[in-house]
C-alpha cells in the first residue's frame, strides 16, 4: 500500500497528540545557524534515536524521543515536497520546527526546546480545541 503525503501527516501529528512533555523553553534565546544533514545526523544533535516509520526516496520519517519530550522528525528530498508536507499537516494542528529540507512536529515546549539546538523557523498549525467542544445551555 502506498501512503500518500496526508495519510504520513495524520499519523505523524496524530501519533503525536497528549504526548507532551519538556518545559518552556523561556524567552528570547539566541538561535543557532540553522542545521543541515541526515534524519541521523539532525537526531544525533538532539540527542535521540529516530524510530524510523518511513524510508522513502521523498521522505524519511521517524519518531524520535529525548529530554524534552516526543517529536516527529523528518527529512525531504525536495523543498517543494516538503512544502506541500508541511500545508497539509498544518491541518491537522501541531507545532512545526522547519530547516531546510527538514521538520521536527511536537508540542511547543518541544518545538521550542529543539529550536534551542537545531535553529529554524516555527510554523504553527490550525488550532483545533473549540471544535467539538460541549455546548451546556
Amino acid at each position: 500500500m502506498r501512503m500518500t503525503s496526508a495519510m504520513l501527516v495524520g499519523a505523524a501529528v496524530l501519533t503525536l497528540a497528549g504526548c507532551g512533555a519538556g518545559g518552556d523553553s523561556g524567552g528570547a534565546e539566541k538561535v543557532p545557524a540553522t542545521a543541515t544533514g541526515s534524519l541521523e545526523s539532525l537526531a544525533a544533535e538532539v540527542r535521540c534515536r529516530p524510530d524510523m516509520q518511513t524510508d522513502a526516496d521523498e521522505i524519511r520519517q521517524a519518531l524520535c524521543k529525548n529530554a524534552d519530550g516526543k517529536f516527529v522528525l523528518a527529512t525531504f528530498a525536495t523543498d517543494r515536497g516538503q512544502r506541500e508536507w508541511i500545508n497539509d499537516a498544518k491541518d491537522y494542528g501541531g507545532h512545526y520546527l522547519v530547516g531546510r529540507k527538514w521538520v521536527a512536529v511536537g508540542d511547543d515546549g518541544v518545538v521550542n526546546a529543539l529550536r534551542g539546538t537545531l535553529g529554524g523557523d516555527v510554523e504553527v498549525g490550525t488550532d483545533h480545541s473549540g471544535h467539538g467542544a460541549k455546548h451546556s445551555g
